[in-house]
């Protein structure tokens, strides 16, 4: 059994032992700081830690934050050992699918290529030891604007990218993994009941046509309420779609999880697990904005020599790289930058840092302000980190994990 389903059905036994209902916490790895502090609060939390990895931040050609998936396997198992963790940690990728790699659908890649350039991302990820895969092909680019794709094909798609992983596992005799399915975007997948129960039934009578039917996904995605500029989990919804998939095996999964208004509601609804990412790369802006206001102070009364600037670059990038573009609400297409509101432009820069942490400019500017600190006997590294754990604690305790590694 994969490392994944062990842990899943530990907490199904304690669950019947004790009553006590149990969510994974899936951080986004989006930059070194976010993977360092969520193994410190996994470390405090007596806790699992999961890291969901899209393919636009790590893959073979490093993605944004320039790591492979073997070197993100390295990493991982380095901050463990630094903080002495000696609990269980799952590293997957999220949303694994064609056209979800911005590069692909900015080039637009043919239906072919993106494929293959999904199924080479699945194989590095295999190789590197990774223990889930978020199979995702729910966009694509030759579906006109405005309709959404076949969940037919998109479940096609599923088997086809599911059949090729454990054809190449079992070829190169590696350990088995799990599988993560769906997704709650609207464009295309699982936003509505009737649609989740013709995939589910779709990936079932796939797999079994491929000889696959003792292979089946431990998470299932689905619509519940969240987005990305929406704060409040549907129980009602989460409670139905758990009823379906529980029978099957399979755990229903939240994405979007950001600063969710009820997060304590998850586990109560029976919720597997739920991602949680760029709120994360909030909390690293703020624990920098917040440095910066005493780098200001320092300079003012002259106990340093230069500025970092480190929030006036952030913004420069972000808004340099284009990728706020991929945010926009409908009344906002074709707005240029500066035209947005104050309000708004802060946001995306908020949560548009995730793409630029690795530019050099903002390795230079974090630099001269961590000097800047530390000449005054401050630890800078220190303030960010716990800014990040401090927002990842909540999860902990709302999802019910604090102290769980004493009894798995």
């Amino acid at each position: 059994m994969a490392k994944t389903e062990k842990l899943l059905q530990r907490i199904a036994e304690l669950e019947r032992e004790t009553g006590i209902r149990r969510t994974l916490f899936a951080a986004c790895p989006n930059s070194t700081a976010v993977i360092k502090a969520a193994f410190r609060a996994a470390k405090r939390n007596n806790a699992p830690i999961y890291f969901a990895a899209t393919l636009n931040q790590i893959d073979c050609d490093g993605g944004y934050t320039g790591m492979r998936p073997d070197e993100f396997v390295k990493l991982v198992r380095m901050e463990a050992a630094a903080v002495n963790f000696d609990g269980i940690y799952i590293v997957a990728i999220d949303h694994g699918g064609p056209w979800l790699k911005d590069k692909q659908r900015t080039e637009k890649w043919s239906t072919e290529a993106a494929m293959d350039g999904v199924k080479r991302s699945f194989e590095a990820a295999l190789l590197a030891g990774y223990d889930l895969i978020h199979v995702d092909p729910t966009v694509d680019i030759n579906v006109p604007a405005g309709q959404t794709i076949d969940i037919r094909l998109v479940a096609a798609r599923t088997v086809e990218l599911i059949r090729h992983c454990e054809t190449f596992r079992r070829a190169k005799g590696l350990p088995e993994i799990s599988y993560e399915v769906g997704t709650e975007e609207v464009h295309g997948g699982l936003a509505d009941e009737r649609t989740f129960d013709t995939f589910i039934a779709e990936l079932k009578a796939g797999l079994a046509r491929e000889g696959l039917s003792d292979v089946w996904p431990c998470f299932i995605v689905g619509k519940v309420g969240t987005d990305l500029h929406t704060t409040l989990f549907d129980t009602e919804v989460a409670r139905s779609l758990t009823a379906k998939v529980r029978p099957l095996g399979s755990y229903i999964k939240g994405h979007y999880t950001d600063g969710v208004s009820n997060p304590q509601d998850y586990p109560l609804c029976g919720m597997g697990a739920a991602n949680v990412g760029p709120e994360f790369t909030m909390s690293e802006y703020d624990g920098l904005a917040e440095l910066e206001r005493t780098e200001q102070k320092l300079l003012a009364e002259g106990r340093i020599a230069m500025r970092s600037r480190i929030t006036e670059t952030l913004e420069r990038l972000v808004e340099a790289s284009g990728r706020w573009k991929k945010w926009l609400l409908p009344a906002e297409e074709g707005s240029a930058f500066g035209a947005l509101s104050a309000e708004r432009r802060t946001w995306l820069v908020k949560t548009g840092c995730r793409y630029i942490w690795q530019e050099p400019e903002a390795l230079v500017a974090r630099q001269r302000l961590y000097d800047n600190l530390r000449r005054v006997g401050m630890d800078p590294e220190e303030v960010v980190l716990g800014r990040i754990e401090h927002d990842m604690d909540k999860y902990f305790y709302a999802f019910n994990l604090v102290d769980l590694n004493n009894l798995l």
